[in-house]
């Protein structure tokens, strides 16, 4: 009987047909995860479709995508050059998405060369709109450069300014704040952040009419201001106006700044606004040592990571914040939001 079994077995054996993967089932795993945001197993399924299938220059295009998203720009672009390389100068995608990473690398020359490169292309390309977005932007950053805020002579002592500036804003000293601002705007009026940091200081400080209107005047020479945008919403958010907070949040939301300061300003706002999975993106792109050290980025992280389901996480950065920033254990934790 035991070796009719085993017979049958064999025979059995013979007529299964073995599963191979193919560089299409990886790849699909890969845009599965994804999609759910588990970015480690995207990399390693979308590895697994290229050995699989070497030739498919889009699986090696897609994981140039994922090392974007966590923040891995010179692994993208490496993926991406080697596209180039390997597969020719037909795949123009590649120029946007090089242009993309070079920005958010801070590598401004390098984004423009390349975004130009990809306009250049004949045809309609898949990120014709989003790259002239970019290029305007660039342009924009360009003609800034040539009266650049942080060109000047005594860049020292602006450091030392600035620094001092948000030492008492993070410490809630704000008659000091004004007063250093005041001979910041005074000696730096080209450095434009001293004024929504000033604006920002005088509503604390209970000037809240006059605050209100100085970021409206700012907004009105310049209606893209990310600064005012971000003050105004704090502002009508703490006067319970969430309507007029509201319009300048939904500003906002598809605003990427390439500057780490308006990257935190931006992460902070979304945080205090509710919008907790948006504000944990932003606040993960964050790269500065200086910024990430700032109590804000400490305080509204923590909140917006509570809000997403992990406390742990949430009481690893509060603990930190508060060993930095002591007055931020009076305020209970980050579940206590004001």
């Amino acid at each position: 009987m035991t070796t009719t079994l085993k017979g049958t077995t064999a025979q059995q054996d013979t007529n299964i047909i073995p599963f191979v993967p193919t560089g299409s089932f990886y790849f699909s795993h890969g845009i599965q995860a994804f999609q759910k945001r588990r970015f480690s197993a995207a990399v390693k399924w979308l590895k697994k479709a290229i050995e699989a299938s070497p030739d498919e220059a889009l699986y090696r295009c897609q994981l140039s995508v994922v090392y974007t998203e966590v923040g891995s720009y010179h692994a993208a672009n490496q993926v991406l050059t080697e596209v180039l390389a390997d597969f020719g100068k037909e795949y123009v995608d590649c120029y946007y998405l090089m242009a993309n990473n070079y920005a958010h690398l801070g590598l401004l020359s390098d984004a423009k060369k390349y975004v130009d490169t990809y306009l250049e292309q004949p045809g309609d390309g898949e990120f014709e709109d989003a790259a002239k977005q970019l290029k305007d932007m660039l342009d924009s950053l360009e003609e800034e450069d040539e009266d650049d805020d942080w060109a000047f002579e005594d860049e020292d002592e602006l450091l030392i300014y600035q620094e001092t500036a948000f030492y008492h804003i993070e410490q809630e000293e704000w008659d000091q704040a004004l007063s250093v601002l005041e001979e910041m705007m005074q000696l730096f009026p080209e450095f434009t952040i001293a004024k929504h940091k000033y604006a920002y200081a005088l509503f604390m400080n209970g000037d809240r009419d006059e605050a209100i209107q100085c970021e409206h005047a700012h907004l009105e020479k310049d209606p893209s201001n990310i600064h005012s945008h971000v003050n105004l919403a704090t502002f009508y958010l703490q006067e319970g106006m969430s309507e007029k907070a509201s319009f300048h949040i939904e500003r906002l939301r598809n605003v990427f700044p390439m500057h780490e300061q308006q990257k935190l300003a931006v992460a902070e706002i979304l945080s205090r606004a509710g919008y907790y999975k948006e504000a944990v993106d932003r606040f993960r792109m964050l790269r500065d040592k200086q910024v990430v050290r700032r109590r804000v980025y400490y305080k509204w992280y923590s909140i917006a990571v509570y809000h997403t389901g992990n406390p742990s996480k949430a009481l690893h950065l509060w603990e930190k914040g508060c060993k930095q920033f002591p007055k931020m254990g009076e305020e209970g934790g980050p579940w206590k939001q004001e």
